[in-house]
C-alpha cells in the first residue's frame, strides 16, 4: 500500500510539473500612452505576433494609459522586475543617468525622417541602447511618434509669445533649457497629468505630437496650436536584462522577430496616425492650428540654437557631433 501511495504521488507531482511546465511566460508590458496611439498600436501588435510565433508560450499582458505606473515608477519598476517590458519616451533615460539619450530632445536636431532614422537604424542608435545594459536594461528597438507642435491659450507664432507661460514637459535638462531659451517657465509634470493640469491653469501649453494631443483630448483645453515641427518624440522598447537574458534561446529569437514586425509596422503608421490626429483637431473646431511661414520658423531656429551648445557639457559634444554628421548625409 505504501508503494502504491508513493506511486500516485509521484505521479501527482510528475503532473504538477507538467502543468507548470506548459504554463505560458508572462510579458507585462506597461505604457502611458493611449491604446489608439502609433505606440499603443506597436504593443499590440507585438502581443499578437509574441503570441503567434511562440504558440502560446509567451503571453503578452499590455497595460495602456499608466494603468500600472506613471512616467516616473514605470522605469524602476522595470529594474525590479514589477513590469517586463516598457516603451518610454527617450528624455526619460537622462534621469536614470544615462543622459545621452536627450540628444534626441535637441530642437531642430533632426531635419526629417530619414535623418533621424540614419541615426536610430545605425551605429550610434545601437551603442545608445548598449549603454542602457548596465542598468539591468537591454534594448529591444525604436519607435517613433513624430515630431511635436506646440498649444497654448494664445497665439504662439514668434518666440517673444512664449514670454512667462508655464509649458509642461517631460523630466529633461534638454527640454528644460529649450522652453527657458523661448522665455517660458518649463514644468514638469507626468503625462498622466497633463489634460487635467492644462484644464485647471497649472499649466499653460505644452507640447506632443499631434496623436498625443488629440488621443488625451488637450486640444479640448487648449486655443491655439502651432505646427512647429521643432522636436522630436520617440520611445525605445526595452525589457528587464535579466528576464530576457533568462529566456529559452528560441523564445527570445521568436520575441525579437515579433519586436521587428511590430516595428516596422509602428513606423509605417506613425506618420499616417499624427496627420490624421492634426485634421481631427482641425474638425473638432475647438482649437485654431497655425502652421509657421518659414520667415517665423527662422525665427524660432535661432532662438532654440544656444540649447545645442549650452547642452554639449551633459549629452557630450561628440555625440552631439555624430548626430549632426550623420544627419546631413540625408
Amino acid at each position: 500500500m505504501q508503494i502504491k501511495a508513493l506511486a500516485a504521488a509521484f505521479a501527482v507531482a510528475l503532473s504538477v510539473n507538467a502543468a507548470w511546465a506548459q504554463a505560458p511566460i508572462v510579458i507585462k508590458f506597461s505604457h502611458v500612452v493611449a491604446t489608439d496611439t502609433p505606440k499603443g498600436q506597436a504593443a499590440e501588435r507585438f502581443k499578437e505576433q509574441a503570441e503567434k510565433l511562440t504558440r502560446g508560450r509567451v503571453k503578452v499582458e499590455v497595460y495602456p494609459n499608466s494603468q500600472l505606473y506613471k512616467d516616473k515608477e514605470e522605469l524602476e519598476a522595470l529594474q525590479l522586475g514589477a513590469v517586463q517590458m516598457l516603451a518610454p519616451s527617450l528624455a526619460k533615460f537622462g534621469p536614470l543617468g544615462v543622459k545621452e539619450f536627450e540628444a534626441f530632445d535637441l530642437p531642430y536636431i533632426f531635419p526629417s525622417k530619414a535623418a533621424l532614422y540614419a541615426v536610430t537604424e545605425g551605429p550610434i542608435g545601437k551603442s545608445l541602447l548598449k549603454k542602457l545594459e548596465p542598468k539591468g536594461i537591454t534594448g529591444l528597438a525604436y519607435w517613433d511618434n513624430g515630431f511635436k507642435i506646440m498649444s497654448a491659450n494664445k497665439p504662439l507664432h514668434a518666440p517673444a509669445d512664449f514670454r512667462g507661460l508655464k509649458m509642461r514637459i517631460q523630466s529633461s535638462k534638454v527640454l528644460d533649457a529649450q522652453m527657458r531659451a523661448l522665455g517660458a517657465n518649463p514644468q514638469v509634470l507626468a503625462f498622466s497629468e497633463v489634460y487635467q493640469a492644462l484644464q485647471t491653469g497649472v499649466v499653460d501649453g505644452t507640447e506632443n505630437p499631434p496623436s498625443n494631443m488629440y488621443t488625451q483630448k488637450m486640444h479640448e483645453v487648449q486655443k491655439h496650436l502651432t505646427v512647429s515641427n521643432h522636436g522630436y518624440l520617440g520611445y525605445a522598447v526595452i525589457v528587464n536584462k535579466k528576464f530576457w537574458d533568462g529566456l529559452p534561446a528560441d523564445v527570445r529569437g521568436q520575441l525579437e522577430q515579433a519586436m521587428r514586425d511590430a516595428t516596422t509596422f509602428e513606423k509605417a503608421i506613425a506618420q499616417r496616425d499624427n496627420d490624421l490626429a492634426l485634421e481631427a483637431i482641425r474638425k473638432a473646431g475647438k482649437t485654431t492650428i497655425y502652421n509657421l511661414t518659414p520667415q517665423e520658423q527662422a525665427a524660432w531656429r535661432t532662438a532654440l540654437q544656444p540649447v545645442q551648445r549650452q547642452m554639449e557639457s551633459r549629452i557630450g559634444k561628440d555625440l552631439i557631433q555624430s548626430i549632426t554628421r550623420e544627419t546631413a548625409k540625408k
